[in-house]
């Protein structure tokens, strides 16, 4: 059976992504959150939260919202 994890384990590449750069720019997870749905993105800090501990996949529209306010390219995001 096919399982669709990245290399290790996680449910998405781009989490500790995320979080280094949220960390960057001195945001909270909270804050990270406002910014996004600032930008038209509907979603909570539970969902950065999980999104950052790779507990939670990420759609493509959230990759374009998430580059967008972190200041990202998309390869940059997904460059595991």
């Amino acid at each position: 059976m096919f399982i669709n994890k990245s290399k290790n384990g996680l449910n998405n590449v781009c989490g500790p992504i995320i979080e280094r750069r949220r960390k960057e720019m001195g945001k909270s997870q909270r804050q990270l959150a406002d910014m996004l749905q600032l930008a038209g993105l509907d979603v909570d800090k539970n969902a950065i939260q999980r999104i950052e501990a790779g507990k939670r996949f990420v759609t493509d529209v959230e990759i374009t919202y998430l580059a967008k306010v972190l200041g990202l390219s998309y390869e940059e995001l997904l460059n595991a």
